[in-house]
């Protein structure tokens, strides 16, 4: 008789379907899994043998083989252990069979037969969902598989709950989802003195979804109205939550079963590696631009990264999903995000700064920007310019719009995206709109049209800029509640493309 229960084996954020196959033959006692195993799976056969000696089961003297199916898909990870000890439980029928041929499970097995919370339970509960079967997984996992809601989750401390489960003894209850956890912002916007026209900036990226570069002399604020930039951006809905939610699933990031309606905000050191943002490592484990899925990735001092790193931005941005290949490995990620910058003028920080002496001016600030390329200066939605704050302003008391009251006027200006592209699943903000789209729903009248023409044919706009700027200019509509984009929004839609003559990187 051969006894089959389920698992799964991650491939990115999807998890593929495994059946766990176990037969019991004639032979020398032996205990072996085959199907592409990794180490940890190899393992697995003493974590299983050690439990089942915990519950006084003992393994009959066979030669015992476990199947992983479809044996061509490489099996890693310690969620295996689960599994195999039901299929081996069904083989002997410690457990009914057909039970056993009904769930899925995962979970990492302990010596004394606990059950360790492993990564992945919300991607796995939506496999056993499509499946239409039930999910077994450890307790700490229960209230993170549960937020699917689309099949009963069992969540179990350890292996003898799991066979009193089975026998009827003691049945388990369906576990309930985990809390949602909201994060208290730190800091308002309000608290900021001076630097309007950065707010400003930050408030129409944050409406669009568009990406935002920010040099500065050092001290300016360019990191601290980063830091407020959560803030004022629109919770996520329940699709980019689950999205979201599964990307830090697989990465291990959910604790107590707890998921978030807070976009993410992801800052890597500029010592990080192309694995640490871009994806990779043993696994091909889902690196910082996919963390910050649906969010913010903030990159503070960006000439100070990795030219590597760098250039390995540029098609994600653009696509918002990444490939990341490797020899034994090809793994799609979801990575959608917005992308903030920040950076000196020059390496001492002092170019533009009229109290400062430069020595090297203007080689300086050339030699030091150059190390980020054109074409990824390219893709910044909008560039400013952030000046120093004098004393005497600071002094000043608090004005202007508090983060509270930003957040709601972009979250009104979202409400107009939302509904502009009910149609294109595939657009959710205005950043994300195509070019031939974009030139449809951005139309600026003759005025705005004329405007744009002459900086596009005097400045050198790429085609990617011209379509930037519109894609601005209908975000600052929108934040106006205008149904037209007037040659207005296209003049400050420009402001922020053309503001960076420092850099040498125009258009």
């Amino acid at each position: 008789m051969v006894a089959k229960t389920y698992t799964v084996a991650f491939d990115g954020v999807t998890a593929r379907q495994v059946e766990v196959q176990c037969t019991l033959t004639p032979g020398l006692p032996s205990f072996s899994v085959v199907g592409l195993p990794d180490k940890a799976v190899s393992e697995a056969k003493e974590r299983v043998r050690a439990t089942l000696e915990c519950l006084t089961i003992a393994l009959p003297s066979k030669k015992i083989t476990i199947n992983l199916s479809p044996a061509d898909l490489p099996k890693e990870g310690s969620h295996f252990d689960l599994p195999i000890a039901i299929a081996l439980l069904a083989a002997i029928e410690a457990i009914p069979p057909d039970q056993a041929e009904g769930l899925v499970s995962l979970g990492e097995l302990s010596l004394d037969g606990r059950l360790v919370e492993v990564a992945g339970a919300l991607p796995a509960a939506m496999c056993a969902a499509a499946e239409e079967r039930d999910l077994l997984c450890p307790a700490a996992s229960g209230p993170e598989a549960a937020w699917v809601g689309d099949c009963s989750v069992y969540a179990a401390k350890d292996m003898s709950a799991v066979l009193r489960h089975f026998a009827g003894q003691n049945p388990m209850e369906v576990a309930e989802p985990g809390a949602v956890n909201n994060t208290e912002h730190q800091g308002c916007m309000r608290d900021i003195r001076g630097q309007e026209r950065a707010k400003r900036a930050l408030e129409i990226a944050a409406a669009g979804g568009h990406h935002l570069f920010l040099m500065g002399t050092p001290g300016s604020g360019k990191s601290m109205l980063a830091a407020r930039l959560p803030g004022i951006l629109p919770p996520l809905d329940a699709s980019e939550a689950l999205e979201t939610s599964m990307v830090h699933s697989v990465a291990g990031l959910l604790k107590n079963g707890g998921i978030t309606r807070d976009r993410p905000f992801r800052t890597p050191h500029h010592t990080a590696s192309v694995a640490a943002v871009a994806g990779g490592g043993k696994g091909a484990k889902p690196g910082e631009i996919s963390l910050a899925h649906n969010g913010v990735l903030f990159l503070d001092e960006l000439p100070e990264y990795p030219r590597n790193v760098l250039e390995t931005l540029r098609q994600p941005i653009e696509t918002g999903r990444i490939m990341v290949a490797r020899a034994n490995a090809h793994v799609e990620y979801p990575c959608r995000f917005m992308l903030i910058a920040a950076a000196n003028p020059c390496r001492c920080g002092y170019l533009t700064d009229p109290a400062h002496a430069c020595a090297r001016v203007p080689k300086c600030g050339q030699d030091y920007l150059a190390k980020v390329s054109g074409p990824l200066m390219d893709r910044f939605d909008m560039r400013l310019e952030v000046p120093p704050v004098s004393f005497q302003d600071l002094d000043l008391p608090p004005s202007g719009p508090t983060s509270a009251e930003i957040a709601e006027r972009v979250v009104a200006a979202r409400a107009i995206q939302s509904a502009r592209y009910s149609q294109n699943p595939e657009f959710r903000t205005n950043s994300d709109c195509d070019g031939s789209k974009i030139l449809s729903v951005a139309a600026p009248d003759s005025e705005g049209r004329a405007l744009l023409s002459r900086v596009a044919d005097r400045m050198g706009l790429t085609a990617r800029g011209y379509h930037r700027v519109l894609r601005v200019a209908r975000t600052i509509a929108d934040l106006e509640q205008s149904d037209k984009v007037a040659r207005h929004h296209i003049a400050e839609a420009i402001s922020y493309r053309l503001t960076m003559s420092a850099s040498g990187h125009l258009g």
